[in-house]
Formats: C-alpha cells, structure tokens, sequence
C-alpha cells in the first residue's frame, strides 16, 4: 500500500505540546515542543484481493510453456486465455478491481515534534525518537524513531510530522494503572543523528546507526510522497 496523506483524526489528544530544553550534548537542534494523538491515515491500495479461477487444463495448456520456449515466435497467445475458464476469470478480474475501493484507512499515531535549528549549517537529514518510559518502571521504555528529510536554515524553526501504527507500549505495570492522577508515562523527544547539507554528521554517543540500518534502507527503498518523515 502507497501512502496518499495523514488524516490527523485527532480521536483523544493524550499529550499536550509540552516544552524541551537544548540538549547540551553537542547537538546544533533544539526540541522546542512535542506532541502525539490517535491519527487515521488514508493509504492506496495497490494488491487486488481475492483468488483468480483456475484455467481449464486443455492438452494446448500442457504443451504451451515447453512449446514457447523450443520453437514458439515472440508473442504467441496463451491458449489458457482461449477457454471459457480463462475468458470468465479475465472479465471477474477486471470487475472486481473496478469495484474495489482505491484507499483505505488505518488506524496508528501521528507524531508531532517543533524543532529549532540553534547552529549556522543547513540541516537536510534528521532521526528523532519519541520515548515513553513508565513512571513506576523506567526500565520499561518504549521508543519510536523516524527519519525525516527536512530542509532547516540555521536559526530556523519547523514542526515534523511522523505517523506509526505503535503507539505507547501498552505493558505498563499495575501500579502505573493504579494511579489515576498522572500519566503512566513520562515523554520525550530525543534527537539521534543529524545529516547536515555540508556532508558533515552529527551523532549522539549512545546511539547505534547500525541497528537501524536495516530499517533505514527500507524506509528510502520506494519513492517518497508529500510525507516528511517515515517510521523506522
């Protein structure tokens, strides 16, 4: 499925745009606010659903693959297309993808991150996270990271928008369940690395390129749309 464009649904807004302080970790960009609700995005589709017909088995069938490879020219018919099978599933094919819906809709979680750019280079390439570590158990952290390609003069400020289908983790403890007057969750934004239009890279010093180089590669292997960012 090809992503057309994010419908931020806005069904509950778990977190205010809440405010952060520069990093004072050598990173030129400052995380000025953050944000995530419960989002809908529309998605192309582009697989036809449901199983063919089988053709039916004719001794022209049988013969054809052996046939077009010994002695037939460029461009013989396939004698399947020739039967009543074929003709019947080649006309059920092209009605149901004319009747099939082009798009559809997923449930996920839009990401909202306003960064400032503090330093006097370009910025082309951004990874950020948006960390939810559970108050009663802070080892118990969940993180969702995305690459933007982003167009950042220094001094400049921009407001990136991510979408996932994970949300928060959704293991928290008892007692984080228990307690109704705070969130189960402590927030936060984290920038990991920092592509800037010189060539020249920043990168924090706990965070790993490898383990997400998998990732990374999936995420530019087709062409990009109106999205900013995608999840890796």
């Amino acid at each position: 499925m090809r992503t057309l464009l994010l419908l931020p649904f806005l069904l509950t807004t778990f977190s205010p745009f809440q405010s952060a302080a520069t990093t004072g970790d050598g990173s030129t960009m400052d995380v000025i606010g953050y944000k995530w609700t419960k989002s809908r995005q529309v998605v192309e589709k582009t697989d036809t659903q449901g199983p063919v017909p089988a053709a039916a088995m004719t001794a022209a069938n049988r013969n054809f693959e052996r046939n077009r490879r010994l002695n037939d020219p460029a461009g013989v018919r396939d004698p399947n297309a020739d039967t009543i099978d074929g003709r019947s599933a080649a006309l059920e094919k092209a009605v149901r993808e004319a009747r099939a819906p082009k798009t559809t809709e997923v449930d996920g979680f839009a990401y909202k991150v306003k960064v400032r750019n503090a330093g006097p280079k370009a910025v082309e390439v951004l990874f950020w996270e948006y960390q939810f570590e559970e108050a009663a158990d802070p080892a118990n952290l969940a993180r969702r990271q995305f690459l933007c390609g982003v167009n950042i003069k220094g001094g400049k400020e921009k407001e990136l928008l991510a979408w996932s289908a994970s949300g928060p983790n959704g293991a928290i403890s008892v007692e984080s369940l228990a307690n109704k007057t705070e969130s189960p969750y402590r927030e936060r934004v984290v920038i990991n690395r920092i592509e800037y239009a010189d060539g020249t890279i920043w990168q924090r010093k706990d965070w790993n390129f490898a383990e997400v180089r998998a990732s990374v590669q999936r995420a530019v292997s087709t062409p990009w749309g109106t999205e900013m960012c995608r999840g890796l």
